[in-house]
């Protein structure tokens, strides 16, 4: 059997388990997807209503109602998948240094960041998933539009990209834990930064803006986490400056150098780490 299928069997392994230990416990389940599908539909509602006086997201931007929609439901697709897969193990990673558990998981015959990374599914959170398509077909529908086959074959690589993206900014504040002790403070940061991937890349204007924008396109890659994908699907083929071309080109570099640069940290946080028993 190949590493590559032995590593998707203990993955699909991982989330069985999840799921039965979800489905234990069914009422917890039940209101955790309830209370995070109301969120969506709560920040859905105040979306609707800033419509209701303004016909676009900036003036210019070309993000109207419904290809802001769209935006709206690539960002529902990433980052459900960021929390459902890594989020939750990535928070507990602290806890395993803390507690000394990690030295367990070192002695392992397995990729250690795999395991860290993806022991536990959270079930849960694949409900702002199915919203986020749910949404994206509404939207489709209300443009009047069939999405093209290099469409389709592009939108879900992007999505992929912006993932690991996240993914990596996520195991790399995780990785600190080694170095700075049991990290409390994940989910405050983590918001702090993809805060900024929620909006549309044209409303960053001004000098603040400006800055702000190169900052977290550059230097911080999570503005093309999201605005990459949606552009593919609200705008396809219809490139508009230098950035409709420049854009999806450097999303496929940043993934690729976010997951390489992240590899190179977590493994220089294991190299760091002393056992507790030592």
């Amino acid at each position: 059997m190949t590493p590559q299928r032995t590593y998707l069997r203990v993955f699909l392994t991982f989330a069985r388990n999840s799921l039965v230990r979800d489905m234990t416990f069914r009422a917890n389940f039940l209101i955790d997807t309830i209370s995070s599908i109301s969120w969506v539909l709560m920040n859905l509602g105040f979306y609707i209503l800033i419509f209701e006086y303004t016909p676009m997201i900036g003036d210019g931007t070309g993000w109207s109602k419904y290809p802001f929609f769209l935006f709206l439901s690539t960002g529902l697709l990433v980052n459900s998948l960021v929390q459902a897969l890594f989020m939750t193990n990535a928070d507990e990673f602290g806890e395993l240094i803390r507690t000394g558990k990690l030295d367990f998981v070192l002695l392992k015959p397995i990729d250690t960041q795999f395991l860290v990374s993806l022991e536990r599914v959270e079930w849960s959170a694949l409900g702002n998933l199915a919203i986020g398509l749910l949404l994206m077909c509404y939207a489709l529908v209300q443009l009047q539009y069939l999405p093209g086959l290099v469409t389709l074959l592009l939108y879900p690589i992007y999505v992929c990209c912006g993932v690991a993206i996240l993914y990596s900014l996520m195991i790399t504040l995780a990785a600190s834990s080694v170095w700075l002790g049991r990290n409390q403070t994940l989910f405050d940061f983590w918001f702090y930064i993809t805060n900024f991937a929620r909006y549309p890349m044209e409303i960053y204007r001004g000098p603040i803006g400006t800055v702000l924008r190169r900052a977290f396109t550059f230097f911080i890659p999570v503005l093309v986490a999201v605005n990459v994908p949606a552009r593919v699907l609200a705008r396809p083929l219809r490139p508009q400056s230098a950035d409709d071309w420049l854009l999806p080109v450097f999303t496929l570099v940043a993934a690729l150098a976010s997951l390489a640069g992240s590899r190179w940290v977590f493994n220089r946080a294991l190299f760091s780490y002393r056992s507790a028993s030592s």
